[in-house]
């Protein structure tokens, strides 16, 4: 049996494999949330498919700072990148004009 974990954002559970490991890294004044592409970051971890809807989901449910049991600001910039980068790679170029 493969390993299953709950997506944060759009909350469908699925194989581990298909998600991406988001841990809390604490600084002085912001939290930032990392992709821990490896899966070995200490620390709590939090799941999130590499889609825009699941993370805007996440976002407005407030789901990282739940999962990850933190308080204060976050900065998510990083998963934002990774999953904005992911999208791009996956998406067909849009077709150009001339007939």
């Amino acid at each position: 049996m493969r390993p299953v974990r709950t997506c944060i954002g759009c909350r469908a559970r699925v194989d581990k494999s298909d998600l991406v490991r988001v841990v809390a890294i604490h600084g002085e004044a912001i939290t930032v949330v990392t992709p821990d592409l490896l899966g070995s970051a200490p620390g709590r971890g939090a799941h999130l498919h590499l889609d825009l809807a699941c993370l805007e989901r996440a976002k407005q449910r407030k789901a990282f700072a739940r999962a990850l049991r933190v308080e204060g600001p976050l900065d998510t910039e990083q998963v934002d990148a990774l999953v904005r980068e992911s999208t791009s790679k996956t998406q067909p170029a849009p077709p150009t004009g001339g007939a």
